[in-house]
């Protein structure tokens, strides 16, 4: 089988369960729901589900306890978008190829459903304790609240609006990188990988990785939003220049930055060869890594 096909059976296993999460769209909070479904449904790569599932089977995990983790990433990951295409913020009117959460249902809706989804996540991701309370289960909970919020995700997503249109150092821009895009990544992989039982060691390594990936997957955004195809992409190109935000490639140029993605690829790649005892999903780990980095949309 080769790469495209497996991506696509991950994919397709990780969409089937989040949805197995999703609200039910009735009572009182029906369109309050149908507005959280609809932006999870919208598409994407389920990248986080993704990198969890295969994390925890690379180190010998093999039961369902991580279903509701992968959800929750997901929802996590779908709110943060649905707040960031607000007016206040990005003011976005398509992603996917659709139109935004608040281009569809009205921004206190939109405003709602990111905090809906935001709830849903962490309730999702508690369910896991309905199959086990242990140290692994508690720890996995503990790095999702970690990498979610204002030390994580939030934090980042925080320092990139109020920094919009500084010019800004490189460190704050790594801060920004790190923290908006690549705490969630790398939360999924530590995820799956703790509730494998994987040792502290390794869980070091991982968390390099997940850095490095993570950076690599942004600055790779950012070229893509000046030279990709916006047909493919699903929403207009030069968003970072409308909202006048620096990035790596205006700090940096195009040549070094495309040349830093490589870099950090490889060094990501390394790591991951070295890790865990099942050959199959470490390689596919790596060849998920060189798709990511040397992606069109």
């Amino acid at each position: 089988m080769n790469f495209k096909e497996e991506l696509r059976i991950r994919t397709d296993y990780a969409d089937n369960v989040v949805k197995e999460f999703l609200p039910k769209e009735e009572g009182f909070n029906k369109e309050l729901c149908e507005a959280m479904n609809y932006s999870v449904n919208a598409g994407g790569k389920r990248l986080r589900p993704i990198l969890l599932h295969t994390f925890y089977k690379l180190f010998g995990g093999d039961s369902d306890i991580v279903k509701p983790c992968m959800a929750a990433y997901e929802m996590l990951h779908t709110y943060s978008l649905v707040h960031d295409d607000l007016p206040a913020i990005d003011n976005d009117n398509y992603r996917r190829g659709m139109p935004t959460t608040h281009a569809r249902f009205g921004e206190a809706t939109a405003i709602l459903a990111g905090d809906g989804l935001l709830h849903q996540a962490y309730e999702t991701f508690i369910k896991i304790f309905d199959t086990e309370i242990s140290t692994r289960t508690v720890k996995a909970l503990k790095i999702f609240g970690d990498k979610t919020g204002i030390n994580g995700m939030l934090g980042g997503q925080s320092a990139d609006v109020l920094h919009t249109g500084e010019v800004i150092s490189d460190e704050l821009l790594y801060y920004i990188y790190e923290k908006k895009t690549g705490a969630l990544i790398e939360g999924a992989m530590l995820t799956g990988s703790v509730l494998a039982g994987c040792n502290d060691e390794d869980l070091a390594k991982i968390k390099r990785v997940g850095e490095l990936v993570g950076l690599a997957f942004q600055i790779k955004d950012d070229i893509l939003d000046i030279y990709g195809n916006e047909k493919k992409l699903g929403k207009p190109l030069h968003s970072d220049e409308k909202n006048n935000k620096k990035t790596y490639i205006t700090i940096n140029g195009i040549e070094k930055s495309e040349h830093d993605i490589v870099v950090m690829s490889e060094e990501a790649c390394d790591i991951v060869s070295s890790l865990g005892n099942d050959v199959e999903e470490r390689d596919f780990i790596i060849k998920l890594i060189k798709y990511l980095t040397d992606r069109t949309y």
